[in-house]
């Protein structure tokens, strides 16, 4: 992976957290699973278990002030 990854699902808590990211991250995609479920496999496979969360670009996963768990996302 060469970016990062920011997943979120839309809530207030991810969409604060989103704005902060992109004034901190320079290189980021943001992926809104609420909008794009297709992508959460993705997500799940990467290691997340709650959003919003970022994905650097060697595989961490960071939780950031949780939001949702992914078996939320999933519904």
């Amino acid at each position: 992976m060469s970016k990062s990854i920011f997943y979120h699902a839309g809530c207030p808590v991810c969409v604060s957290a989103e704005h902060d990211i992109l004034n901190l991250v320079k290189d980021v995609e943001v992926v809104h699973l609420g909008e794009d479920r297709s992508r959460i496999a993705e997500a799940q496979k990467a290691g997340l278990k709650s959003v919003p969360a970022l994905v650097t670009p060697n595989g961490n996963v960071l939780h950031i002030n949780f939001g949702a768990s992914m078996e939320e996302v999933i519904g």
